[in-house]
């Protein structure tokens, strides 16, 4: 009878980024410039390499479905917060906060699998050089995407079911610009704390696993270059500096706001704008 009672919510306030109105017009105008570029960007590099048969190597292929991934990461919640920046009341239904819980964890757990195989691919290209062609062919190449994809997926499923059927019966005021997980479980009525921690330690387990993986991939190559090659360090280096600033610039966020023990929120929003 008392749940009866409760009242159910059906859509959430969103804080944003600031309350200055200033500051609002000029990241309005910041975030809208940045959004069109990497749209922009992204969508050159796929169609470049789509048209370009020069470009039909697996590096270019899984280079090729980053930029996609990455296009339709920034698609999920960039646009609303561009759009919020300009509204006094900054609202989200509860279905569009559930997709979008959904969509940040599908797109952002494939990414990460995603980098992890274009390390793999730089590994066998560098270490095995004679193998790549017999190694990394088509046919694996799709495979892996797939693989990155249903990954990505999956964990995906696993954040939303978990959170799905909690029941929120007020408040209603999620204190950032996009639903996230963390937030939202906040608002829930009832004690969240050992599911937030299930939570977490889902998506800490995925990031950190890929991270240290990465980690090693990258050391791997390098050692193995700079011992078997004259000026392989530099060789090793221009090969994969650019994975690495995107694997430091993508899992820095993602571990911080996941495994620090103390939440700040601040710290949190201006970190998430990155992911």
């Amino acid at each position: 009878m008392e749940g009866a009672n409760q009242s159910v919510v059906h859509q959430f306030i969103l804080q944003g980024l600031c309350n200055s109105k200033v500051l609002q017009i000029f990241l309005f105008l910041s975030f809208s410039i940045l959004y069109m570029m990497t749209m922009v960007g992204n969508l050159f590099v796929v169609l470049l390499i789509i048209t370009d048969p020069h470009l039909h190597s697996p590096m270019y292929f899984l280079l090729d479905n980053l930029s996609f991934v990455d296009f339709c990461l920034s698609s999920v919640t960039t646009p609303k917060l561009t759009t919020d920046l300009l509204k006094e009341k900054k609202t989200i239904s509860f279905g569009g906060c559930m997709s979008q819980i959904l969509c940040v964890h599908f797109f952002a757990g494939g990414e990460m699998v995603l980098l992890v195989t274009m390390a793999y691919d730089r590994y066998v290209a560098i270490c095995k050089p004679l193998h790549y062609s017999s190694i990394m062919d088509r046919q694996k190449c799709i495979w892996l995407v797939l693989i990155s994809g249903i990954i990505g997926f999956v964990h995906a499923m696993s954040q939303l079911i978990m959170i799905l059927e909690l029941p929120f019966c007020g408040p209603r005021v999620v204190d950032s610009f996009f639903c996230d997980i963390p937030l939202v479980l906040k608002l829930a009525c009832m004690d969240t704390n050992t599911l937030g921690m299930l939570i977490n330690a889902d998506s800490g387990i995925l990031a950190t696993t890929c991270f240290i993986v990465l980690l090693v991939s990258y050391t791997y190559i390098l050692l193995t270059v700079c011992l078997h090659s004259e000026g392989g360090a530099s060789k090793a280096l221009s090969t994969c500096t650019s994975h690495i600033i995107v694997v430091v610039l993508f899992f820095g966020p993602c571990m911080f706001i996941y495994l620090w023990p103390v939440s700040i929120t601040w710290v949190d929003k201006f970190l998430a704008v990155f992911l």
